[in-house]
């Protein structure tokens, strides 16, 4: 597909943005789902998000919330629950009837996918930081990805293997220098919150790129340009195929 190759090796010539997908094209596809990452693909992203948690039995599931209850049929808390009992879980049927049958995904078969088409967006809601990195590496997708969460489990990372991108909030202005500091940055997330001129220099002191959210009302044209134009190397958005459409049109494109 046109898109696969291309995302994978970006032009690097003039300002490009990328396009990261949240929880993967999750508003045609359940979210964090195979489907909803394949999408992703399909709409020209150059991530696709997905969120990281560990089941009793110590394996990754792909799940947003702390309980399965709002995306599968299931109930419960994910910790709680071995592999075999969330794998036998629907996680598309209370999406769309189309999409009954829809697993959870391991965070192996979402690597595994993006592999040669698409970088990954690793936010890690529940995970031991060796386990995570072993995983990565062995589908050599050390290159290809970014990393957030805790700051304290995103030192641990950096600790064991400092040229994996790991990405903390910025928060402020004194954390984000402290972050950078620790860490060695080489890219930081923004949300509505600290995306402000202030907190914004320390990230372009720094000589990090700028991952900015642009969800709900602020996911439109007007917001993402706006971000752009005040650093914004990254937006992770809703709506990857709108967002790629736009950049493609004002030739910042990655492909």
């Amino acid at each position: 597909m046109a898109f696969a190759q291309t995302a994978w090796t970006p032009k690097e010539d003039g300002k490009t943005i990328k396009v990261i997908a949240h929880r993967g094209e999750h508003l045609h596809h359940p979210e964090n789902t195979l489907p909803a990452f394949q999408a992703a693909i399909d709409a020209g992203a150059d991530y696709f998000e997905l969120d990281v948690r560990t089941t009793s039995d110590g394996k990754f599931v792909l799940m947003h919330d702390s309980t399965l209850d709002r995306t599968t049929n299931g109930t419960g808390e994910v910790y709680k629950h071995t592999f075999a009992e969330i794998r036998a879980l629907d996680a598309g049927i209370k999406f769309s009837p189309t999409f009954a049958g829809t697993k959870v995904p391991t965070l192996d078969e979402a690597l595994d996918l993006a592999h040669g088409k698409i970088n990954v967006y690793v936010d890690t809601k529940y995970a031991d930081p060796q386990q995570l990195i072993d995983t990565i590496v062995r589908h050599d997708m050390q290159d290809h990805v970014v990393i957030y969460g805790n700051p304290f489990f995103l030192y641990e990372v950096h600790k064991i293997r400092p040229t994996l991108k790991v990405m903390p909030e910025a928060l402020s202005p004194d954390i984000c220098k402290l972050f950078v500091r620790a860490m060695q940055l080489q890219v930081i997330a923004f949300d509505a919150s600290d995306f402000k001129d202030p907190v914004i220099a320390c990230a372009k002191d720094a000589n990090a790129k700028i991952f900015v959210d642009r969800l709900g009302d602020a996911d439109n044209p007007e917001a993402w340009q706006k971000a752009i134009d005040e650093g914004a190397a990254g937006i992770q958005t809703n709506l990857p195929a709108e967002l790629a459409v736009y950049l493609r049109a004002h030739n910042m494109a990655t492909h």
